[in-house]
């Protein structure tokens, strides 16, 4: 099956990817002048990675605490267990990995509700053969604050107009009146609605529509995702890492690992590994590499390591894998 990801970026096309990563509302203006490229060319090049799908812009929605579910399978049920979390609302990522576990998904659990995912949800599944549910205490790094090195620290301190606030584990408590809700559900649809397409959608004015963005996305009920493939950024292989370390060592590890740009995520997790790492490599070879040199590595006592063989659900979004199933199913 063809999809997105087989389609050839050129340096620039990346550029333009780097460049939403950063803020996915960024106007094609602001894009261009950072870049010091041609607007015209920036804008052309970017609707054309959004209308083909091989990137998408939405607004991640806070909903709960995050918990990582862990599923082995029957022999080649792998797909359709992955298939089946990513099918739910309330999941964030979903892949196929090498071995036991078979798939991965981290889930949002409204207040109360891990109990019913462990026990009722998640058993549930025909081709489940084991599983296991572990609660994450704390990001070091979501995909939100991924920055794969491709631009320049001035180049990406032009896109960045406001901190970097680090997403938590549990959903901010934060009372969300009509307005808010409409805009919210809107940009989880598409992160690159315009304020005056919010405004007209919420029944309010711009300037208002704009004042509320910009608090959504402050107070961490919204962050804006440009899920993309890492293949698409030359990094086609990635890998989810189990570490377990010393308790008071995760800190230091954690923060060794987020110095290198090519891990995408890391967090804290309940179970016999305190940390689930994702890496992208643009090699086996760098894998390699990266596993057995690292500086992390210095605190670290196992490592159980898996690659990433599909991924169904990026930033609580289908990826064009997921999109050319369905369409043929």
């Amino acid at each position: 099956m063809t999809t997105a990801a087989d389609t050839p970026l050129d340096a620039l096309d990346r550029r333009i990817i780097a460049a939403l990563q950063i803020d996915g509302r960024a106007s094609w203006r602001r894009i261009a002048a950072a870049l010091g490229e041609p607007q015209r060319t920036v804008a052309r090049r970017g609707l054309h990675l959004l209308e083909s799908g091989q990137v998408t812009v939405t607004g991640l929605v806070a909903r709960g605490e995050t918990a990582i579910v862990r599923l082995t399978c029957r022999p080649g049920a792998a797909r359709e267990a992955a298939l089946a979390a990513a099918a739910r609302t309330d999941t964030i990522f979903s892949y196929v990995l090498s071995g036991a576990p078979d798939c991965v998904a981290e889930v949002q659990c409204p207040p109360g509700e891990l109990a019913r995912l462990m026990v009722d949800e998640v058993p549930a599944r025909p081709e489940l053969r084991a599983q296991e549910v572990a609660p994450v205490l704390r990001y070091f790094r979501t995909v939100h604050d991924w920055r794969p090195g491709i631009l320049g620290a001035d180049e990406e301190a032009a896109l960045s107009q406001h901190p970097v606030r680090r997403e938590g584990a549990n959903a901010p408590a934060v009372e969300l009146g009509p307005e808010e809700r409409r805009i919210v559900t809107a940009l989880a649809e598409d992160g690159r609605r315009t304020h005056e397409e919010l405004a007209a959608i919420a029944g309010v004015s711009e300037a208002t529509a704009r004042r509320r963005v910009e608090a959504l996305t402050g107070a961490g009920v919204v962050s804006i995702r440009a899920a993309v493939e890492p293949a698409l950024l030359g990094l086609p292989v990635e890998a989810l890492l189990w570490i377990r370390t010393r308790p008071d060592a995760v800190e230091a590890v954690g923060q060794l690992l987020v110095e290198s740009p090519l891990v995408r995520y890391a967090a804290v997790v309940m179970g016999e590994y305190q940390l689930l790492v994702d890496v992208t490599q643009p090699s086996m070879a760098a894998l390699h590499t990266f596993l057995t040199e690292g500086a992390w590595l210095s605190e670290v006592e196992a490592v159980s390591s898996h690659l990433v063989i599909e991924a169904l659900k990026r930033s609580a979004t289908p990826t064009p894998l997921m999109r050319g199933l369905l369409t043929a199913g």
